[in-house]
Protein backbone atom coordinates (compact mmCIF):
# COMPACT_ATOMS: atom_id res chain seq x y z
CA UNK A 1 0.00 0.00 0.00
CA UNK A 2 1.37 3.40 -0.93
CA UNK A 3 0.65 5.55 2.10
CA UNK A 4 2.56 8.52 0.63
CA UNK A 5 0.18 8.67 -2.34
CA UNK A 6 -2.91 8.32 -0.13
CA UNK A 7 -1.69 11.10 2.18
CA UNK A 8 -0.78 13.40 -0.72
CA UNK A 9 -4.23 12.94 -2.26
CA UNK A 10 -5.91 13.67 1.06
CA UNK A 11 -3.84 16.83 1.52
CA UNK A 12 -4.85 17.94 -2.00
CA UNK A 13 -8.50 17.30 -1.18
CA UNK A 14 -8.27 19.27 2.06
CA UNK A 15 -6.45 22.17 0.38
CA UNK A 16 -8.52 22.50 -2.77
CA UNK A 17 -11.80 20.63 -2.83
CA UNK A 18 -15.11 22.45 -2.21
CA UNK A 19 -16.17 19.62 0.15
CA UNK A 20 -13.00 19.90 2.25
CA UNK A 21 -13.70 20.03 6.00
CA UNK A 22 -11.48 23.11 6.22
CA UNK A 23 -12.88 26.62 6.20
CA UNK A 24 -11.59 28.94 3.48
CA UNK A 25 -9.33 30.79 5.94
CA UNK A 26 -7.86 27.46 7.04
CA UNK A 27 -7.14 26.45 3.44
CA UNK A 28 -5.03 29.59 2.95
CA UNK A 29 -2.52 28.47 5.60
CA UNK A 30 -2.94 24.69 5.22
CA UNK A 31 0.35 22.90 4.53
CA UNK A 32 -0.71 19.29 5.02
CA UNK A 33 -1.92 16.94 7.71
CA UNK A 34 0.34 15.42 10.36
CA UNK A 35 0.97 11.66 10.34
CA UNK A 36 2.92 9.03 12.17
CA UNK A 37 5.44 7.27 9.92
CA UNK A 38 3.89 4.18 8.29
CA UNK A 39 3.99 1.24 10.69
CA UNK A 40 3.69 -2.14 8.91
CA UNK A 41 3.14 -3.82 12.29
CA UNK A 42 -0.16 -1.99 12.66
CA UNK A 43 -1.66 -3.28 9.41
CA UNK A 44 -3.46 -6.30 10.78
CA UNK A 45 -5.49 -9.21 9.42
CA UNK A 46 -8.00 -9.88 12.18
CA UNK A 47 -10.88 -12.23 12.85
CA UNK A 48 -14.06 -10.61 14.12
CA UNK A 49 -15.65 -12.44 17.04
CA UNK A 50 -19.33 -11.71 16.30
CA UNK A 51 -21.59 -10.92 19.23
CA UNK A 52 -24.21 -13.64 19.87
CA UNK A 53 -26.94 -11.07 19.35
CA UNK A 54 -26.69 -7.99 17.20
CA UNK A 55 -27.77 -5.04 19.29
CA UNK A 56 -28.07 -1.42 18.34
CA UNK A 57 -26.43 1.37 20.25
CA UNK A 58 -26.99 5.11 20.28
CA UNK A 59 -23.73 6.97 19.87
CA UNK A 60 -23.73 10.62 20.80
CA UNK A 61 -22.02 13.17 18.57
CA UNK A 62 -19.94 16.17 19.59
CA UNK A 63 -22.97 18.38 18.85
CA UNK A 64 -25.37 16.36 21.01
CA UNK A 65 -27.07 14.47 18.18
CA UNK A 66 -27.52 10.70 18.26
CA UNK A 67 -26.49 8.20 15.59
CA UNK A 68 -27.59 4.57 15.61
CA UNK A 69 -25.08 1.78 14.97
CA UNK A 70 -25.22 -2.00 15.18
CA UNK A 71 -22.64 -3.62 17.48
CA UNK A 72 -21.24 -6.32 15.21
CA UNK A 73 -18.45 -7.98 17.16
CA UNK A 74 -15.05 -7.58 18.71
CA UNK A 75 -11.48 -7.67 17.45
CA UNK A 76 -8.78 -8.92 19.83
CA UNK A 77 -5.11 -8.28 19.08
CA UNK A 78 -1.84 -7.12 20.62
CA UNK A 79 -0.20 -3.70 20.49
CA UNK A 80 3.27 -3.30 21.99
CA UNK A 81 2.86 -6.60 23.82
CA UNK A 82 -0.51 -5.73 25.37
CA UNK A 83 -3.78 -7.44 24.49
CA UNK A 84 -6.47 -5.00 23.38
CA UNK A 85 -10.03 -5.29 22.15
CA UNK A 86 -12.09 -3.02 19.93
CA UNK A 87 -15.77 -3.26 19.04
CA UNK A 88 -16.74 -3.01 15.39
CA UNK A 89 -19.90 -1.09 14.57
CA UNK A 90 -21.89 -0.83 11.38
CA UNK A 91 -24.69 1.12 9.76
CA UNK A 92 -26.08 1.67 6.28
CA UNK A 93 -22.75 3.25 5.24
CA UNK A 94 -20.57 0.30 6.21
CA UNK A 95 -18.15 -0.74 8.92
CA UNK A 96 -17.08 1.77 11.57
CA UNK A 97 -14.20 1.34 14.02
CA UNK A 98 -13.74 4.40 16.22
CA UNK A 99 -11.01 4.32 18.86
CA UNK A 100 -9.21 6.50 21.38
CA UNK A 101 -5.62 5.59 22.24
CA UNK A 102 -3.32 6.57 25.11
CA UNK A 103 -1.88 9.43 23.02
CA UNK A 104 -5.28 11.19 22.82
CA UNK A 105 -4.99 14.88 23.56
CA UNK A 106 -1.19 14.76 23.26
CA UNK A 107 -0.39 13.40 19.81
CA UNK A 108 -3.81 12.27 18.59
CA UNK A 109 -7.27 13.83 18.49
CA UNK A 110 -8.80 13.71 22.01
CA UNK A 111 -12.21 12.39 20.86
CA UNK A 112 -10.62 9.57 18.88
CA UNK A 113 -9.87 8.51 15.34
CA UNK A 114 -11.80 6.41 12.87
CA UNK A 115 -11.20 3.42 10.62
CA UNK A 116 -13.33 1.53 8.11
CA UNK A 117 -11.95 -2.02 8.18
CA UNK A 118 -11.91 -3.93 4.92
CA UNK A 119 -13.80 -7.23 4.90
CA UNK A 120 -11.71 -9.93 3.20
CA UNK A 121 -13.68 -13.06 4.04
CA UNK A 122 -15.99 -14.66 6.55
CA UNK A 123 -15.42 -12.52 9.67
CA UNK A 124 -11.91 -11.67 8.35
CA UNK A 125 -10.84 -8.04 8.07
CA UNK A 126 -7.88 -5.86 7.28
CA UNK A 127 -7.58 -3.30 10.09
CA UNK A 128 -4.90 -0.86 8.97
CA UNK A 129 -4.19 1.72 11.66
CA UNK A 130 -1.95 3.55 9.16
CA UNK A 131 -5.25 4.67 7.61
CA UNK A 132 -6.67 5.95 10.93
CA UNK A 133 -8.04 9.44 10.42
CA UNK A 134 -9.48 12.29 12.42
CA UNK A 135 -13.19 12.99 12.18
CA UNK A 136 -14.09 16.25 10.44
CA UNK A 137 -14.96 17.87 13.78
CA UNK A 138 -11.20 17.77 14.54
CA UNK A 139 -10.72 20.53 11.94
CA UNK A 140 -13.47 22.90 13.01
CA UNK A 141 -16.68 23.03 15.01
CA UNK A 142 -18.96 23.09 11.95
CA UNK A 143 -19.10 19.27 11.85
CA UNK A 144 -21.03 16.73 13.89
CA UNK A 145 -19.08 13.53 14.58
CA UNK A 146 -19.81 10.39 16.60
CA UNK A 147 -17.88 10.22 19.87
CA UNK A 148 -15.88 7.07 20.50
CA UNK A 149 -17.79 4.78 22.90
CA UNK A 150 -15.96 3.98 26.16
CA UNK A 151 -15.54 0.31 25.14
CA UNK A 152 -13.15 1.50 22.39
CA UNK A 153 -10.87 3.55 24.65
CA UNK A 154 -7.44 1.91 24.67
CA UNK A 155 -4.72 2.26 27.29
CA UNK A 156 -1.99 1.67 24.69
CA UNK A 157 -0.60 4.05 22.07
CA UNK A 158 -1.48 3.54 18.41
CA UNK A 159 1.47 5.17 16.64
CA UNK A 160 0.01 5.01 13.15
CA UNK A 161 -2.26 7.13 11.02
CA UNK A 162 -3.22 10.74 11.42
CA UNK A 163 -1.99 12.89 14.29
CA UNK A 164 -3.49 16.01 15.84
CA UNK A 165 -4.41 18.81 13.44
CA UNK A 166 -2.54 21.98 14.37
CA UNK A 167 -4.06 25.16 13.07
CA UNK A 168 -4.44 28.54 14.74
CA UNK A 169 -7.98 28.77 13.38
CA UNK A 170 -9.25 25.21 13.59
CA UNK A 171 -12.08 26.02 15.98
CA UNK A 172 -14.41 28.96 16.38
Amino acid sequence: MNYATIRHEKDEFFANHPQSPLREEQKVVFSGLNYFPPNPGLRLELTLQPFPERTHVEIQTNTGDIQIYARLGRFSFEVEGQKVELTLYGNQYGYFLPFVDSLAGVETYPAGRYLEPEAIGQNQFIVDFNLAYNPYCAYNDDWSCPLTPPENHLTVPIRAGEKLFHSPSNHK
